[in-house]
């Protein structure tokens, strides 16, 4: 069977007549579609691979509809007979995150959140008109049985996860009041359902959006909401107040008359409630369940920003048994639990971090007279070195890693690997050790072991601000990183 980017590029040079200069291998941000960047020495594009045909039919319904009313979407140039494979015009690399994380609150990044809302009101009014919404994937409106089901997902996998104590019976009851009163909204229009700013691309001060084919019926507020509540982001209350106001005079312009300001503030509260909760879920689900170290990082910045909100509005609903909970997992004890002890300039703990060849040097020694420290065993990983293009690089080296991530089991293997060594570092750290050794081996020390052993140094220093020393035996490096 050939490799998923063997397939690719075949059909790729079957249709744009420009030879490949440069391949990136997109990394995984949701389900299952595969994405790649073709550059050529005329201009760059982007290549899906999705075996979801019924997804790729409404992206392509939608992306086609969407453009048609002047919306800024990627245009498609090209789908395989099959609908598995097609090629899109590059939007760019960078997204509003990119730009909010390289540049702060400034004015440039203010005006292009403007942009978004604005471009985001014509896609859900303009487009709305004459939009089939029974081709939508997955159901035709988010009315009250979609939000009680995001509810649920809140309720299964993190309230319950937590084993906090809830009379079932009266939370359910208050979930279907809040439903109820939500889907009363009196503007449904289209709703975006994934609008945060890592699904805006941003080029030369121009915006665009991506990951919209899980869009449906819904009200307005709702993608409002998620972009302008987003933990990761993290903007200021000014910046919610002013970019709201702006939004509701954009879509004042095109809506037949003037929304209730007051009525849509107070629902557009109550879908915040709901995007932050579905937002809690998610990364219970992937981060308590699936033990996912990035959406477990998330999780406090999800509380803090729940209990700010908690705290500064009102959505003007009586959910007794659910204000409850919520005032519990905001707690100062339950955020707590999510936060992961620093070091600091006193701290005496240094991880030495080591990748080697079993074929070669050998599982490292432990110098430190401890005896010990873990030594993982990435062989059971399929290896770059058997391909052509990776045999002269190593695992530091962009080829490598997007190979790794995106066609082996590399990623729940790392995932694994965070689980079992987090446990000894907070014990470290707690205890005040100073030394922890981490070894990773491979048939060569080249590729794989290199790629775990820099994941996981990066994963301790974001993580625990701890110092690592990096070394790869083989290539004859050495790294101290603070």
């Amino acid at each position: 069977m050939k490799p998923l980017l063997e397939i690719v590029q075949e059909y790729f040079t079957s249709v744009i007549a420009e030879p490949i200069v440069n391949t990136e291998i997109i990394p995984l941000s949701g389900g299952d579609r595969r994405y790649f960047r073709f550059n050529t020495s005329q201009k760059s594009y982007i290549v899906c691979y999705n075996e979801n045909v019924k997804e790729n039919e409404v992206f392509f319904y939608f992306t086609n509809h969407f453009r048609s009313v002047g919306s800024p979407l990627p245009e498609i140039l090209s789908i395989d007979t099959e609908q598995k494979i097609y090629i899109l015009e590059d939007l760019g690399k960078e997204s509003l995150l990119n730009n909010l994380e390289a540049k702060g609150f400034s004015d440039e990044v203010f005006e292009l959140y403007k942009k978004s809302l604005s471009a985001l009101a014509k896609m859900q009014i303009l487009g709305a008109k004459d939009l089939d919404f029974e081709k939508c994937l997955t159901a035709k409106e988010f009315g009250k049985q979609a939000i009680l089901s995001d509810l649920l997902y809140f309720k299964y996998y993190f309230i319950d996860t937590l084993k906090i104590a809830y009379d079932k019976q009266q939370l359910l009851e208050d979930f279907d009041a809040l439903a109820t009163y939500l889907t009363k909204t009196e503007h449904k229009m289209f709703m975006f359902r994934d609008f945060q700013s890592r699904n805006i691309i941003v080029n030369e001060g121009e915006v665009s959006f991506i990951d919209y084919q899980g869009g449906m019926r819904g009200a307005l507020q709702y993608d409002v909401a998620s972009l302008l509540w987003q933990a990761k982001a993290d903007l200021s209350n000014d910046w919610k107040n002013e970019l709201l106001e702006y939004y509701i005079s954009e879509i004042d312009k095109l809506l037949p008359e003037p929304v209730q300001k007051d009525v849509f503030v107070r629902q557009y509260y109550g879908f915040i409630v709901i995007r932050l909760l579905q937002v809690l879920g998610a990364y219970g689900f992937r981060g308590l369940f699936e033990r996912k170290a990035h959406f477990l990082s998330s999780i406090p910045l999800a509380l803090h920003n729940l209990k700010w909100f908690l705290e500064n509005r009102k959505v003007g609903l009586i959910v007794p048994t659910l204000d409850h909970i919520l005032a519990q997992i905001t707690s100062d004890e339950i955020i707590k639990r999510f936060e992961t002890q620093k070091a600091d300039e006193t701290t005496p703990l240094i991880v030495k971090v080591k990748s080697f060849s079993y074929k070669k040097s050998g599982i490292p020694k432990d110098e430190t007279g401890n005896g010990g420290g873990f030594a993982f065993d990435c062989r059971g990983i399929l290896n770059p070195g058997r391909f052509e293009p990776y045999k002269k690089i190593t695992g530091r080296e962009k080829e490598v890693i997007d190979f790794l991530e995106q066609q082996t089991k590399m990623p729940d293997f790392m995932n694994n690997v965070y689980n079992i060594i987090d446990i000894s570092v907070e014990d470290y750290l707690a205890r005040g050790f100073d030394s922890l050794a981490i070894n990773f081996g491979c048939t060569g020390g080249q590729h794989r072991s290199v790629y775990a052993a820099e994941q996981t140094a990066r994963h301790l220093r974001n993580k625990y601000k701890v110092k690592v020393e990096l070394e790869h035996v083989e290539q004859g490096i050495k790294e101290v990183r603070y």
